[in-house]
């Protein structure tokens, strides 16, 4: 029989010394039968988690994860059922108190296909507000596709003119503008010098 390991998180490390929120999650672990607890202060977003990492390397086949919600295990329910299926694609059961036991089990797999499902959802409804947000967008005549301009035209030229005196570092000093956007700029005033030639 394999052994019970329980992962609490939580969003910040403020919370973490409280032991607000840690706390209740070890209670609900403990209360579920695990006989390992690991525990971090961590936000959902980001990627790297030493110790859940860590935990994950110790998971053997046979052995049982639990943790409070599904989203102690991943940002969004799309990651949760992806890692999901990875540990019982290695034998590992995953106990998501507030769901249940997904095993490798009819039960089990009917869990995950809920999950699945409610996964998709939520994808699909990210996709549709990014898609209403975008079309609302695109009224403004100010609006730009891609990622918004950190300098304004005025402000490149300037600082292209301010080259023909002082090297890249003292014009960065000067205006802001990194090197290798001065660069960019340069180069892209080039090209369309030569083209209207």
């Amino acid at each position: 029989m394999g052994k019970i390991y329980g992962y609490a998180r939580v969003s910040t490390t403020g919370q973490y010394k409280q032991g607000n929120s840690i706390e209740n999650q070890i209670e609900l672990l403990k209360n579920a039968g695990c006989e390992i607890i690991h525990q971090e202060a961590c936000t959902g977003t980001k990627k790297d988690r030493p110790v859940f990492k860590s935990l994950l390397k110790e998971l053997n086949t046979g052995d049982t994860l639990v943790v409070t919600k599904l989203d102690r295990l991943a940002r969004t329910a799309v990651e949760g059922v992806s890692l999901v299926q990875e540990l019982l694609a290695d034998g590992i059961n995953v106990y998501i108190l507030n769901m249940g036991m997904i095993e490798d089990s009819p039960v089990g797999k009917l869990i995950l296909t809920i999950m699945l499902a409610f996964a998709e959802f939520e994808r699909d409804l990210i996709i549709e507000r990014t898609q209403e947000g975008k079309e609302i967008a695109k009224k403004n005549p100010d609006y730009r596709e891609g990622r918004p301009k950190k300098f304004k035209r005025k402000q490149i030229e300037h600082a292209l003119e301010l080259l023909e005196e002082h090297t890249y570092k003292e014009v960065e000093e000067i205006t802001g503008i990194s090197k290798s956007t001065l660069i960019r700029a340069k180069r892209k005033n080039i090209a369309l010098s030569l083209s209207n030639k």
